[in-house]
């Protein structure tokens, strides 16, 4: 049922988009295969014409595989920081994935105008402005929760350096380490004088 309604939801982009069409006329005969681990694992095909999305093991071109939200994260903007920061691995031929994640940015459902077919735009408008302050606003509490562990981890746990007390050492490393190089440059001098 998922891959039925995932293979609906991008072939319905496809006629609005002349370079999605053209991605997925370069892609025939292409596989890539979409894990979340221990959860599901689908594999996408381009026919040329559309996409077919079919669950279960099976041979494919590229492998992307990690978490629901790193995997979702992965269709915005700025991939390379979740391929580094999300735990999203890639396998298999790079540019047949960029090519399948290029498509599938493209096909991304338009919920907003979806809902506003059923709702009216106006409302839809509203229900997409505030799932989109939702989504800000969580971003936003998670940043803080991060630094305000970390803080306590730091000043009151003592477990871990705190970030001026790490710059200070990292920065007296580079001293050192210079210092070093400079009385090195020197003996060298004194043995060949």
């Amino acid at each position: 049922m998922l891959a039925s309604t995932l293979e609906r939801a991008l072939n319905r982009g496809l006629p609005g988009s002349p370079r999605a069409q053209a991605l997925c006329a370069e892609l025939e005969g292409r596989r890539i295969a979409i894990e979340v681990p221990n959860v599901a694992r689908l594999l996408v095909e381009s026919t040329g014409m559309a996409l077919r999305v079919t669950s279960g093991a099976g041979v494919a071109d590229a492998e992307i595989a990690g978490g629901p939200l790193g995997l979702l994260a992965l269709a915005g903007d700025s991939a390379q920081e979740v391929l580094q920061r999300r735990g999203v691995e890639i396998r298999g031929d790079a540019l047949v994935a960029s090519r399948f994640r290029e498509l599938g940015s493209l096909l991304r459902p338009d919920v907003e105008e979806a809902l506003s077919k059923v709702i009216g735009d106006i409302p839809a408008h509203q229900v997409g402005r505030i799932a989109r302050l939702a989504v800000s606003w969580t971003g936003r509490a998670v940043q803080t929760a991060i630094a305000n562990v970390a803080e306590y981890l730091a000043h009151e746990k003592q477990d871990l350096v705190s970030h001026n007390e790490g710059d200070a050492f990292l920065t007296g490393v580079e001293q050192l380490r210079e210092d070093v190089d400079r009385l090195e440059a020197r003996l060298d001098l004194l043995k060949h004088a």
